[in-house]
């Protein structure tokens, strides 16, 4: 299961970012499906888990759209509301040569996903499910209610504190597996070996072109290395990376080799443009895998 956001991106590739007060231009702009919940859950599908994406979607032209490029991609949306009166969320993202990124996003129905719809759902479905990502581009109280369910059901949860909002710090008593950025984690507390102990439970931190770092309470971080890709577009990366880390956590993998094959994933992601397109499948993953064992 997937709590999160569905957007819509409309990209432009420029030569550079903009200063502030300063316009940059582009060839053109691209649309590509977006969000953090539903770029996550495109990605844990792709890598052959059975999916169902809790969240909203407005009733405007695009909505539709949206939910059949989810389908499509293997994604269950039973679970995804569609709102009257309310635009779909959107992002504008503005990528530069070396792949990175400036985002801008409009929440739309995004900031209206019901805390008891979350709720409502999780409970229909947490019997048959092996983990619950969670993300928080959607209110803080459905954010809680997703935790709160999963982890009260004993069901691994994974917690995406992207962006960091208050309710996050509250929830670590609830002992969700935390993956934040570098930058979020420093939000967070001061150090890895802080984070994981206030939560109780392991903290996975992406570093982007540096790899990945990871602890458990009382224990020694762990390094992983990033895993060299030719960078065109790094929208999506930390999605794909938490979609991938969730399907191999509900399809049994420890902690250890779960990480290892989201790093690998997510460093593929970045080789297309869009949060999706680059998404591997698990057969260039384990391909990619076998010379970094070597």
């Amino acid at each position: 299961m997937v709590v999160g956001a569905v957007n819509v991106d409309h990209v432009v590739v420029t030569g550079r970012l903009p200063r502030a007060g300063e316009t940059v231009v582009g060839p053109a702009m691209v649309r590509h499906g977006g969000g953090k919940g539903a770029n996550a859950a495109v990605a844990a599908a792709r890598f052959g888990a059975p999916v169902r994406l809790i969240g909203a979607v407005g009733t405007d032209d695009v909505a539709a759209g949206a939910l059949a490029e989810l389908a499509e991609a293997g994604v269950d949306v039973a679970f995804v509301e569609r709102l009257p009166e309310v635009p779909t969320g959107a992002a504008v993202i503005v990528v530069d040569a070396a792949g990175e990124n400036q985002i801008a996003v409009g929440a739309g129905a995004n900031a209206h996903v019901d805390p008891d719809r979350v709720r409502a759902s999780l409970r229909a479905a947490l019997p048959s499910c092996g983990c619950v990502l969670v993300s928080t581009e959607i209110p803080e109280a459905a954010v809680a209610a997703a935790v709160e369910e999963a982890t009260a059901a004993g069901v691994c949860c994974v917690l995406n504190p992207a962006p960091v909002v208050p309710v996050v710090a509250d929830l670590l008593r609830h002992g969700p597996i935390l993956t934040p950025n570098g930058g979020e984690a420093a939000e967070l507390a001061p150090d890895l070996a802080t984070l994981a102990a206030r939560s109780g439970a392991p903290v996975v931190v992406t570093l982007g072109g540096d790899g990945v770092r990871y602890a458990l309470p009382g224990r020694p971080p762990v390094e992983v290395a990033p895993h060299r890709t030719t960078v065109v577009d790094t929208t999506g990366a930390g999605d794909t990376f938490n979609g991938v880390l969730a399907a191999r956590l509900a399809a049994g993998d420890p902690l250890d080799r779960a990480v290892r094959t989201a790093n690998v994933a997510a460093a593929l992601s970045v080789t297309a443009p869009g949060a999706r397109a680059g998404g591997p499948t698990p057969a260039e993953v384990a391909a990619a895998l076998v010379p970094a064992r070597r």
